[in-house]
């Protein structure tokens, strides 16, 4: 539900974040402003016992987070991937959310996978171990099939995480609610649409069997991809709450002491992870959307091995293409043309200036390119392109939010490998495959080849399709019949007698 007793929920969250002492810890390392700061402590501080203890093993925010829920720990995953935006110290502590979180009882694991399988476990696989990885949806077991021999990983929901999602979720609905309402001008983020895109992604991550067949899509799309891997489903063992793919072995892609002791390029790595995103979500409209350390592996030959397919984005080849223009754009400092795609989109009012919004883009561009990248600050770099896309009116896409925090993701990911990397030199060659393949002469000959397919699809129903076309606007456009002095006499004393039953019905509703 909704409503107001959300203010509780979030009551606590703050109380929660001032007794683990987080509060200071995640305002300063995202450089708020001081005024916030202060208010946010001093408003905090008198409910801090209404907080919830949490683990007092663990660091402030990674306590805060996991006693909070899995929507917060989700939270806490994102912002992992960002040294350079909350600093090295805050992002190491929350590292541990991605899969190292404290696991539930090995025998519910159990009772819940022969439930969902109908099977006993000891009939189907053997060696089934503890819990190897645990995160804020589920937890991972390695065992073996009994009928090959071959190892797995058996994912299973935590028990009772679909309820506590929910509760999240009303809450964070709460809170746009009473954003848009206080602040008009926040209404172009469209906090609403937001907080519903977040729950589509949390209810498909909540059914391991659509994981399952996202999976088996996007290994089918990326087999032929050099330097990358991706586990294969076993449909005979996986359904709604139980997942069982084919083992992966390889150094955590986080682990940069093991990557370095197994003699990988981290390099080459940081490039690669980059490129390969960037690959899948323009060639083949579906990436994955959870790529951070804890969902990447380095096998011991150095291919890329991706698991944990419960975000995966969906794009449709338009905004596949203005997507790939706006980046190129940007590559090339063209920033006549990234205005003039954003109008055409649609993503900037056509009433703004596309001069003016074009030297805006620029002032957020130019200062990237011939900088060293580690003095690039993306918190800043972001705050910049904010205070630009606000200026002209620019709503949130929802259609983008997966995409565009993905590439913030993974861009965290490769600068955990490498910190000097340039995205926009790493990224071009890609754009730039897309651009020739996608858009231009090539395209234009694969996108009317498309178009008479459809037409000679419905080819033997066009003549009767036109016909009843004409015979409906012919229609339309004769005058409508005139009513007489009856039939309006008859409506009127309808409508009357109609007013009268609801003031009636009003009156003993009163009363």
């Amino acid at each position: 539900m909704r409503g107001p007793h959300n203010i509780w929920r979030l009551i606590r969250t703050g109380a929660t974040m001032e007794r683990s002492g987080a509060m200071g810890l995640v305002l300063d390392a995202m450089e708020a402003p001081r005024p916030l700061r202060i208010a946010a402590r001093v408003l905090a501080f008198p409910f801090r016992w209404l907080g919830y203890r949490g683990d007092t093993s663990m660091p402030p925010a990674t306590r805060a987070l996991t006693a909070l829920g899995p929507a917060y720990i989700k939270f806490g995953q994102i912002i992992s991937t960002r040294p350079d935006v909350v600093g090295s110290n805050l992002a190491t502590q929350l590292r541990v959310l991605q899969d190292k979180l404290p696991a539930f009882d090995t025998s519910l694991a159990k009772a819940a996978i022969e439930a969902e399988i109908d099977c006993k476990i000891d009939d189907v696989f053997e060696d089934f171990s503890d819990a190897v990885a645990a995160a804020s949806i589920a937890q991972v077991h390695k065992a073996r099939l009994k009928s090959s021999g071959e190892e797995v990983a058996v994912k299973v929901l935590r028990p009772g995480v679909e309820k506590a999602f929910q509760r999240d979720i009303d809450a964070f609905y709460f809170v746009a609610k009473f954003v848009e309402f206080f602040s008009p001008a926040s209404r172009r983020l469209r906090p609403t649409e937001v907080v519903r895109h977040f729950e589509g992604v949390v209810h498909g991550e909540l059914d391991l069997r659509m994981e399952s067949s996202a999976a088996s899509e996007f290994a089918s799309n990326t087999e032929n991809d050099t330097g990358f891997g991706v586990p294969s489903v076993k449909w005979g063992y996986s359904g709604k709450r139980v997942m069982t793919m084919s083992w992966v072995e390889g150094a955590p892609l986080g682990d940069n002491d093991a990557l370095d002791a197994a003699g990988h390029d981290r390099k080459a790595l940081g490039e690669r992870v980059l490129q390969l995103f960037l690959r899948h979500a323009l060639r083949d409209g579906l990436f994955h959307g959870d790529m951070h350390q804890g969902n990447l592996k380095v096998s011991a030959n150095g291919d890329i091995l991706a698991y944990d397919f419960g975000i995966m984005g969906y794009i449709d080849e338009y905004t596949r293409r203005v997507y790939a223009e706006i980046l190129f754009g940007f590559i090339q400092r063209d920033y006549r043309r990234v205005a003039e795609v954003h109008f055409e989109a649609g993503y900037v009012p056509a009433n703004q200036d596309v001069e003016e919004f074009a030297r805006a883009l620029r002032s957020v561009g130019e200062p990237i390119f011939g900088m060293d990248a580690t003095r690039i600050s993306m918190a800043r770099l972001l705050s910049h392109l904010f205070e630009v896309t606000e200026r002209f009116g620019m709503e949130t896409r929802t259609e983008l939010i997966l995409l565009q925090r993905t590439m913030v993701v993974v861009e965290g990911v490769a600068r955990s490998l490498d910190e000097r990397i340039n995205i926009w030199d790493v990224a071009q060659p890609v754009v730039e495959d897309y651009i020739k393949t996608s858009i231009g002469p090539v395209a234009v000959i694969k996108d009317l080849t498309k178009a008479a397919r459809v037409v000679a699809r419905f080819g033997p129903r066009l003549p009767q399709m036109i016909e009843d076309f004409l015979v409906k606007s012919s229609n339309q456009e004769k005058p409508a019949p005139k009513m007489s002095k009856r039939s309006k006499l008859k409506w009127a004393a309808l409508g009357a007698f109609g007013g009268a039953l609801v003031v009636t019905a009003a009156v003993f509703a009163i009363h």
